[in-house]
């Protein structure tokens, strides 16, 4: 058979007992359990504990102790109580005078309870006493024993409980007896406690109490290897403190360092207050005990504080909340920017895309348009309508990756890169940042910058940008990057192909007489102080300015020339000889612009003014907007040479070849009169020589003057063209249209010939110049010889004969002849 658990309660089926036939008074007890021969002071403040003690005091002083279920119950009933208890006899009783009673008891032995008796005024119960035999052999001895070194371990441990009571257990022979007084001096539950005194065998009390030891050691001996690290940990802190206030010491009376470790305390802060993330709060803990360890003169400790400043100034955690209201954002910029429709549409187009997405992933705008059109103020208004800070980076003549990624810190002087730089400025990290003139950056042995902005302008990588001196990844996805440049074949195709052209057409002369009006003058006047002086401009003194004293596509030189005019103007205000009063009217009209900025400084772009032969209007883009490019044909006396003059590119020299080519090999169908080419040299001239010239857009106007000098018939001075041509006399559609009409209309041209392929770039003129141009779209060469020539050629043969009868026959047509000037080994071969 098997051998029951002596540490399980397993209580005796037939305890032996000692009936008390009198009634006994029941005091409820909460969180303590009385042992017999324990002596236990208590306090007694409930009624019904109250008149239990005055019972007892009444009969023998005998009362039982019994613990309470529940220790929060006030007025417990019969079954909140336990059966087991202790009979105690009251050795002292002291009134308080709070009408609390102060009692001294002690135990005497156990009682189980049989019944209730009274239970209103107080508790009396009838019970009877378990009466146990102690039995003396060498397992109970050798289990008191074990119990008494436990609880010599457990005193030692803890201090709470004194020395002397390891000596009374040592004294104690009685198992029960033992197990009762090392049961008092635990610190267990009432439940625990409760346990061990229904345990009426001394045997499974003491293998109960062995085992509870045994946990309560456990527990113990981890709290005190716990004190002991704490203690360990305290006496570093408090060596480390000790030592630092003796280096600072030590620093004070040599005169250095004074102040080196409240510098770190407000270092360490402003790292915890930058909230960086985890690799760069490590990157910047790590170099801050490096720090400490140096010393403060040296070359190391300056870098490491430059990296550590650097790293506690980025916005790491700081954004500024976004705004993005459409139609303020309109406001905004119908407020900053006169006309340029289309490019307001696409913009508030993005905005409404950022709102409803709340992401910036998408395309980078990248604003292409001649220069003075408004395309760094854009971006500028575009992150005041976001409510967000502007950043503009410039990165014409940039030749350097490190310009964009930093230098490493191991080089004298290193910096973070200009985004890093930017982006400390703000002091956000969702500002709006402008990439200025994008299509003028270089590339040298240094890297290539353009290269390096791959990374930054990709939505996809951009989120953990890598600067060669912060060597820490930085988030820029939640940065709105912004574009400009002037012309788009110079950006990088890799580069270009992450960004999302938007073009700025150049301003019309109505619209750069709103900007004028609106703008420029008040600003000027308020910047040169004349604003609160009466001073008028005719609209027509804006008129000749902006035709005879600048040439461009945007509003830059026109406003340096208000300004210049307002500078006379203040100078005259507080001249002696010319003082005038505020009231006076001082009137800037068209006759008066000469005084203020001498004379007019482009004359050559005009319109002729008479039908003229070998003349025809072509229309031309530049990086400035458009112009018009009057070609001159001269027909001479020769060897069949053709001259190419004006700084001509090798695309503009073939234009010319293809129209010879397309007028000679057409004559019959073209009308033309018998010309014997090896007798005759053409001058084909491009006025305004020092200007480089190129591209196939003027074929059609070469052909149309060539013929109109050979066939002696005067071309409209009204009509202006474009367009490439065939050698079977195709005219192709060309580029820059909407600039090429706005500078035919001001310059007074009323009829445009193009291709009819270019029909779609017409959508972009303005209403109020389509209405003033007669447009016309042709196919073919030979329209447009019907549409330009005023009359018909001359039906007599071309020839210059007393010349060549003096001077012999020439070269071949099909040469062309470069002045000696200006040859050189390219053009030769070219031609």
């Amino acid at each position: 058979m098997n051998r029951p658990d002596e540490g399980a309660y397993q209580p005796p089926t037939t305890p032996p007992v000692s009936e008390y036939k009198n009634m006994v008074p029941l005091l409820p007890l909460r969180d303590v359990v009385v042992f017999p021969f324990m002596v236990v002071p208590l306090f007694v403040g409930r009624k019904k504990s109250i008149r239990s003690i005055e019972e007892a005091m009444l009969k023998d002083r005998k009362i039982i102790l019994c613990a309470q279920k529940q220790a929060k119950t006030d007025d417990p009933n019969v079954e909140e109580l336990y059966n087991t208890g202790t009979v105690a006899e009251i050795l002292q009783l002291l009134k308080l005078p709070d009408g609390i009673l102060k009692i001294l008891v002690e135990g005497t032995t156990r009682v189980r309870i049989k019944k209730f008796g009274k239970t209103e005024d107080f508790f009396e119960v009838e019970a009877e006493e378990v009466l146990v035999v102690d039995e003396k052999n060498i397992e109970m001895q050798a289990l008191m024993r074990n119990v008494i070194g436990l609880f010599e371990q457990y005193v030692k441990l803890n201090k709470k409980i004194p020395l002397e009571v390891i000596m009374v257990a040592n004294n104690v022979e009685e198992p029960g007896r033992l197990a009762d007084i090392i049961t008092a001096h635990l610190t267990l539950k009432v439940e625990e406690k409760q346990e061990i005194l229904e345990a009426f065998e001394p045997k499974i009390r003491l293998n109960k109490i062995a085992t509870i030891l045994n946990r309560e050691l456990e527990i113990m001996m981890v709290e005190k290897k716990i004190r002991g690290q704490v203690r360990k940990q305290m006496e570093q802190i408090q060596k480390e403190y000790y030592l630092r206030e003796q280096m600072k010491a030590i620093q004070k009376e040599l005169g250095e360092g004074e102040d080196r470790g409240e510098e770190l305390e407000e270092l360490k802060v402003a790292i915890v207050k930058a909230k960086m993330p985890e690799e760069a709060r490590e990157k910047a803990e790590k170099e801050l005990s490096k720090l400490g360890k140096m010393p403060p003169g040296s070359a190391e400790a300056t870098v490491s504080r430059n990296y550590i400043d650097w790293l506690i100034s980025l916005p790491w955690a700081k954004t500024s909340k976004d705004k993005i209201e459409i139609e303020k954002a309109e406001e905004i910029l119908d407020e900053d920017h006169y006309g340029l429709k289309k490019v307001k549409e696409r913009i508030l187009e993005f905005l409404a895309v950022c709102k409803l997405k709340k992401s910036l992933k998408g395309p980078i705008l990248c604003l292409i348009g001649p220069p003075g059109v408004g395309k760094t103020s854009l971006g500028r208004s575009i992150a005041r309508s976001m409510n967000r800070k502007f950043s503009r980076i410039s990165l014409g003549g940039m030749r350097d990756e490190a310009e964009i990624r930093g230098h490493r810190r191991t080089y004298i002087g290193a910096l973070p890169g200009r985004i890093i730089q930017a982006l400390r400025d703000c002091g956000t990290k969702n500002p709006v940042i402008l990439l200025d003139e994008i299509d003028k950056m270089g590339m040298d042995f240094r890297g290539d910058p353009s290269s390096a902005l791959l990374e930054v302008l990709d939505p996809e990588q951009n989120s953990s940008f890598s600067d060669h001196y912060i060597a820490t990844p930085f988030d820029l996805s939640k940065t709105l990057f912004l574009t400009t440049a002037n012309v788009p074949h110079t950006i990088p195709p890799a580069l270009k192909d992450r960004l999302e052209i938007v073009y700025l057409p150049g301003y019309t002369e109505e619209e750069k007489l709103e900007i004028v009006k609106r703008y420029l003058v008040p600003k000027q006047m308020e910047v040169n102080g004349i604003d609160k002086y009466n001073v008028v401009f005719e609209e027509e003194t804006f008129r000749q300015i902006i035709r005879q004293y600048t040439r461009e596509s945007g509003v830059r030189s026109l406003e340096r020339e208000i300004a210049s005019i307002s500078r006379k103007i203040a100078r005259k205000l507080i001249s002696k000889d010319t003082q005038q009063d505020a009231k006076t009217e001082i009137r800037v009209t068209p006759e008066s612009l000469t005084h203020y900025l001498g004379i007019p400084k482009f004359h050559s772009d005009k319109k002729e003014e008479n039908h003229e032969i070998g003349v025809a209007t072509g229309l031309a883009w530049t990086e400035v907007g458009g112009t018009i490019l009057p070609i001159e044909v001269a027909v001479m006396p020769g060897r069949g040479k053709i001259s190419l003059t004006g700084s001509l590119g090798n695309v503009m020299k073939e234009s010319a070849l293809a129209g010879i080519s397309y007028l000679r090999s057409h004559a019959e169908d073209l009308k033309m009169r018998p010309i014997n080419y090896e007798r005759i040299d053409l001058h084909i001239h491009f006025p305004e020589g020092g200007i480089p010239k190129d591209g196939p857009s003027a074929g059609i106007t070469i052909a149309t003057a060539i013929y109109s000098a050979l066939n002696e018939v005067p071309v409209s001075k009204d009509i202006a063209m474009t367009g490439e041509i065939t050698l079977r006399g195709k005219v192709l559609p060309v580029g820059g249209i909407k600039e090429k009409l706005l500078a035919a209309h001001r310059q007074g041209i009323t009829q445009i010939i193009l291709s009819e392929e270019n029909e779609k770039d017409l959508e972009e003129i303005p209403e109020e110049i389509r209405k003033n141009l007669t447009i016309h779209r042709v196919k073919n060469a030979s329209d447009v010889l019907k549409l330009a020539l005023v009359g018909e050629p001359k039906k007599t043969p071309l020839e210059f004969k007393d010349y060549f009868e003096k001077k012999g026959k020439g070269r071949n047509l099909n040469s062309i002849m470069i002045p000696k000037k200006t040859r050189s080994k390219d053009s030769e071969n070219d031609a």
